[in-house]
């Protein structure tokens, strides 16, 4: 009788303990997002001038300017109405049916911002009936994956492209976001002079895989309210800046135009700004010069990745490039 009590009461409680696991149990709490980090004290580069950081002149072009040299503009200008034109399937100039292809290139951050770019252009009554965006970008994908031709993030892009209706021939101009994984660049500025690297090969690889590939445009990321990403989120825009200023100095890796190896580069657009500013108030002081300020509910509870006000902001950045710059708006704009 006692071993049998004995297990009963095993099994009792046995049963007990898997009913109660049956039941729903609520889900942990998220923990509270922290939104101390409202400035990092660095400068923007287009508010950073002729001035430096870590002994690296700020600017988002040349000499600490934050405007193309009139030479790169011109480049930039003729590409866009002679060579970026409306092409068939097979990649020959088409102005009745021909497309235009924008694709992305990127990260997860790219990936949920060229969406709602794409989203808000279906608003912008002026787009080109021509224009076919494709969104490219990939979750989880750095720098480190798109540098590589052979990896699969670019067949991905090939069968984005399929499903769109459009070939690789009409891929046009790319928009390019990306970053090392964690924001982990390293030691100034060592580390984004090797993101400048595998920009370069990813750039490098458009125009293989692409053949009429003749513009891109490279974005910074925005910023983040988690401090120990906040150097690395900062020093990208030097790598990007680095990679332009190398093409407009005459690096012959960075090749554009008949016989180039890489499409004619620009800025597009610099998107970092330090928080809500000195004071760390919303409205008060802004994080750089022209007012743009990043508010943490822009952010995700990551603090790293844009939510839908912040997807918004970007694509808002986006669209008032696209819709004004001399180099975009004859293929961007009807």
């Amino acid at each position: 009788m006692g071993f049998r009590r004995t297990v009963t009461a095993t099994l009792t409680t046995a049963a007990t303990a898997l009913a109660v696991a049956l039941v729903p149990q609520p889900a942990p709490a998220a923990p509270p997002t922290d939104c101390t980090y409202t400035h990092s004290g660095l400068v923007p580069l287009n508010d950073l001038g002729t001035g430096s950081y870590q002994g690296v002149m700020g600017g988002l072009y040349p000499g600490g300017s934050n405007s193309r040299p009139s030479a790169h503009n011109s480049a930039g200008v003729n590409l866009a109405q002679n060579q970026v034109l409306p092409r068939n399937a097979a990649g020959q100039v088409d102005l009745v049916n021909g497309k235009v292809v924008l694709i992305s290139i990127g990260m997860s951050n790219t990936t949920q911002e060229f969406q709602k770019f794409i989203q808000t252009t279906a608003g912008y009554a002026n787009l080109n009936s021509h224009l076919v965006l494709v969104d490219g970008a990939q979750g989880g994908k750095d720098a480190s994956s798109w540098a590589n031709p052979a990896d699969a993030t670019w067949s991905v892009l090939a069968t984005r492209l399929s499903a769109a209706g459009v070939t690789a021939t009409q891929v046009q101009a790319v928009w390019l976001k990306e970053q090392f994984v964690g924001d982990n660049l390293g030691a100034f500025p060592a580390g984004a002079d090797n993101l400048r690297n595998a920009l370069a090969n990813i750039v490098r690889n458009g125009r293989a895989k692409y053949p009429n590939l003749a513009v891109g445009y490279l974005a910074s990321r925005i910023y983040t309210y988690n401090p120990l990403r906040s150097a690395g989120a900062y020093q990208q825009g030097f790598a990007v800046k680095k990679l332009i200023q190398d093409q407009i100095n005459g690096d012959t890796t960075l090749s554009y135009g008949t016989g180039g190896v890489a499409p004619w580069l620009s800025w597009g657009p610099y998107m970092w700004a330090d928080g809500l500013g000195s004071d760390g108030v919303a409205g008060g002081v802004p994080g750089r010069s022209d007012g743009l300020e990043w508010l943490c509910s822009d952010l995700e509870s990551d603090r790293v990745h844009p939510g839908p006000t912040g997807e918004q902001k970007v694509a808002n950045l986006m669209l008032n490039q696209f819709s004004t710059d001399p180099t975009t708006t004859p293929w961007f704009n009807n």
